[in-house]
């Protein structure tokens, strides 16, 4: 089983973090949209937010939208939800039913639940209509751990299956495919900041002993980050031994059930799995959760999660998760205006910079991952409208000399 340990670093690394302009410029947000959330995975949901054939979600993001629907062969396919016709979404709610087939609300063309063409309204007033050819278009999709993850334009990010492939042997002890949700839907929350700030905020543990009481009086100075390493990252925190003082933290570790399918190390601890660019799992004794974020501007963004349960519960256990989500939800409010007060703090006129604790490697190894993809990250802000092309030039420079 992987150790956490924050790795040792030497004091001549950059800790300068990402340029202030970074937060603010609208042709880099453009080009974060396409790079990042177009061509890297995007989790949408769980398969068993999909109970049964029929059943759908759909997600909007950046400009796209995402529908995921469970066939009447069982299987989960993923669209865009955009009919054929003349474009309208072919469902307009984030989730719901379809008995037996999928009918657009603008002029009744109906598909399959499979995504072929099974009739367009009034068909003698238009050509014979390939069922295949005309059917809604298809997206990428990849399912781990149980979680549907869908790509609306290729990439270089590899399938998730084996970008994550390192943690599998972990979290098998989990049995996460079989979980199911726990009966809250989606929750979807707006924070005043830039996307990356999120992040920013998300990716270390520095923060927990000042920031979060709840966390550090449930687990303390134990809790460890490991960098993004092939796109992910890992972060491992055992529950501090000694008696806890905040009432939830005290009775969360009281109720919370021995697990017998966990090993020692992970009946009492919390991981944190995060894959790049945009999404995090929290991986709890008494459930799963996820959470990722997407830009509505340069200044706005919007946070999307789920969480999920063991599918045999009793009422000890539904009791801990109980509790386990309000420290979570205390935590996310925390963290909220954290993000919001480093998306301020870049706007001001006394603002240059910031300097990267050893123990904020993971955001650090973050930063390493988007320069990755936007070398410009690594030079002053180029005239607006030129970014894309100046990001181009110093991609092919980095390749040749590569």
């Amino acid at each position: 089983m992987p150790k956490s340990a924050t790795a040792p670093l030497s004091n001549d690394w950059d800790r300068s973090g990402l340029p202030a302009w970074s937060y603010f410029s609208d042709d880099l947000l453009e080009a974060e949209k396409e790079a990042l959330f177009r061509c890297h995975w995007q989790l949408v949901c769980h398969v068993g937010d999909l109970g049964e054939p029929g059943d759908y979600i759909a997600v909007d993001f950046v400009g796209e939208r995402a529908l995921v629907v469970r066939g009447k062969d069982g299987e989960v396919r993923a669209f865009h939800n955009l009919c054929r016709h003349r474009g309208s979404r072919v469902v307009a709610d984030d989730r719901g039913h379809c008995r037996s087939s999928i009918i657009c609300p603008f002029h009744g063309w109906v598909y399959n639940l499979d995504g072929t063409l099974r009739g367009a309204s009034q068909p003698n007033s238009l050509p014979d209509l390939d069922p295949v050819e005309w059917g809604l278009k298809p997206l990428e999709t990849d399912i781990w751990q149980g979680f549907v993850f869908v790509r609306f334009k290729p990439g270089p990010q590899p399938a998730i299956s084996k970008v994550m492939a390192r943690f599998d042997k972990e979290l098998a002890q989990y049995d996460i495919p079989a979980m199911l949700p726990d009966g809250g839907g989606f929750w979807q929350e707006q924070i005043r900041a830039n996307w990356k700030c999120v992040r920013d905020v998300d990716n270390e543990g520095y923060h927990v002993p000042k920031a979060h009481p709840g966390l550090d009086d449930l687990f303390g100075g134990n809790y460890a980050d490991e960098p993004f390493q092939g796109g992910a990252s890992r972060s491992f925190a055992p529950f501090r031994e000694d008696r806890s003082t905040l009432w939830s933290v005290r009775n969360y570790k009281k109720l919370l059930p021995d697990r017998e399918t966990l090993d020692a190390e992970h009946k009492r601890a919390w991981l944190y799995i995060g894959l790049f660019p945009n999404t995090a799992f929290g991986i709890y004794p008494d459930s799963v959760i996820f959470y990722n974020e997407f830009p509505d501007g340069h200044g706005k963004t919007i946070q999307r999660g789920a969480i999920y349960r063991n599918p045999v519960e009793d009422r000890r256990l539904r009791a801990a998760r109980y509790l386990s989500r309000r420290i979570d939800r205390i935590t996310g409010k925390e963290d909220e205006q954290l993000i919001e007060w480093s998306w301020e703090a870049a706007q001001s006129s006394g603002y240059d910079g910031v300097i990267l604790s050893d123990l904020e490697i993971g955001v650090k190894s973050y930063h390493d991952e988007l320069r990755r993809h936007f070398p410009v990250l690594d030079h002053d802000e180029p005239e607006y409208g030129r970014l894309a092309e100046v990001n181009a030039l110093l991609l092919r420079a980095g390749d040749s000399r590569g």
